[in-house]
């Protein structure tokens, strides 16, 4: 699943990052590693950018940027 595809307050795991190099060294600068826990906090009122919590930081990427990361939803509670 594609990181701009999960919805508020959903968890996962980043599997892979594409992008071109200038936008995926980007995202590697700021954290978003590829096995790094990511939590969806909010999404903007137009639903862009969209606001993302990895390793304790506060992270804000616009949804095409976000669409360049592939996640592994994490299982939600009690399932």
């Amino acid at each position: 699943m594609r990181l701009s595809e999960m919805g508020q307050g959903q968890s996962g795991k980043i599997v892979r990052i594409g992008g071109e190099s200038k936008l995926r060294r980007r995202i590697l600068e700021m954290g978003l590693t590829r096995g790094a826990e990511i939590t969806i906090e909010k999404y903007a009122p137009l639903k862009d950018p969209l606001e993302l919590v990895v390793r304790g930081s506060h992270i804000s990427l616009r949804v095409n940027e976000a669409a360049e990361i592939d996640v592994e939803a994490a299982e939600p509670a009690g399932a």
